[in-house]
């Protein structure tokens, strides 16, 4: 059986780049408690968007997709899902809810993990959620033939409910001991119930799930305002790259724990930097929406897309953006770039 070691384990990750990451992203959780006493009320918008932007990102990760009007509509509840990929987006919806509402009294023992995992299917046909897998599972890949292979053989599914046990043990325990920098505690637990696999299907989404439960917990909230799964997004390959390196001799104890960490680390200060450049962008409301637009394309270095402003700043619709861009390049104080997708604008 596999050896949960979040004692001394975790010592041999500080290395001077991990412990540099770490500082950094003390000095942002800092400055987030600043930004959310002074900004209540414009964050709201932030935490709107995000919601809407995390649960889309984490389910398309998996292969899980409907329209952008569909899903906004579905985070928003202002619609019932209407097929299968529907209800697991709205089950999504759900749990991060709960999370997002209750992190402080959610406490990631067996039980708690089972009952997250039946709410992340609450609304699809049969009994899916709220158990662990009932056959073993393969986490495979496909080569540039098409050819499907294993990449890791996960823990066998008579022994899954004996190492969620010591997993979640082990963990809290080195948590509530307090030695060891919460950083880096957290992406090890995650990349060992990856290891694990518990479930037939949803592994992934509740990986994600439980990795901003955990941060949230150790005082991490700068998820709720910028979308760290579209971050994961972004860097899938990275992920699933930093997520092989790790695993690699794990049944065995042999496994280097420093790539997992290290792609972790960098999404909480990704999107600490959002953050505040989204904060900041919002001090700017005095000023009129196209001139808000402007003053961001000023700051921006190279070419800026439609989508980056969107996300900058949320509070302005797409018409709007969409008509100021137009304008702009009309008064050729920025000019068109590229086509389609990678089209862009830069600061003439």
């Amino acid at each position: 059986m596999r050896r949960f070691d979040y004692i001394k384990q975790p010592e041999t990750l500080l290395t001077p780049e991990i412990v540099q990451m770490i500082v950094s992203i003390h000095e942002h959780k800092g400055k987030q408690e600043l930004f959310l006493e002074a900004n209540i009320d414009e964050l709201k918008t932030l935490l709107a968007v995000a919601l809407i932007q995390s649960t889309g990102a984490s389910n398309r990760i998996e292969g899980i997709f409907t329209s952008d009007k569909r899903l906004e509509e579905l985070v928003n509840q202002k619609s019932e899902p209407r097929n299968r990929s529907e209800q697991e987006i709205a089950g999504y919806r759900e749990v991060l809810a709960t999370i997002h509402e209750s992190y402080e009294y959610v406490v990631p023992r067996p039980n708690i993990i089972l009952q997250l995992y039946r709410d992340l299917y609450s609304y699809s046909q049969g009994a899916i959620g709220g158990s662990y897998k009932n056959s073993d599972n393969v986490i495979a890949e496909i080569d540039a033939e098409g050819n499907q292979k294993a990449r890791f053989i996960p823990v066998p599914a008579f022994q899954t409910a004996e190492a969620m046990d010591e997993l979640c043990s082990r963990f809290l325990e080195a948590w509530e001991a307090d030695h060891m920098d919460k950083l880096v505690l957290i992406p090890m637990f995650i990349l060992d119930f990856l290891c694990i696999h518990p479930f037939n299907d949803g592994n992934g989404r509740m990986s994600r799930l439980l990795t901003l439960l955990l941060f949230y917990k150790a005082g991490y909230i700068v998820g709720k305002y910028v979308s760290m799964e579209m971050l994961i997004e972004k860097t899938k390959e990275t992920y699933y790259e930093a997520l092989q390196a790790s695993s690699a001799g794990w049944h065995e104890n042999e496994n280097n724990y420093a790539p997992f960490v290290k792609y972790y680390l960098g999404i909480v200060l990704k999107a600490y930097n959002e953050f505040e450049n989204r904060v900041e962008h919002l001090k700017n409301r005095t000023l009129s929406k196209p001139d808000r637009i402007k003053a961001m394309i000023d700051q921006k270095v190279g070419k800026i897309t439609k989508k980056e402003i969107m996300e900058l700043c949320p509070d302005i619709s797409k018409v709007t953006v969409e008509r100021t861009l137009t304008e702009l390049v009309k008064s050729g104080y920025i000019a068109k770039v590229g086509a389609g997708p990678s089209t862009g604008y830069v600061r003439i």
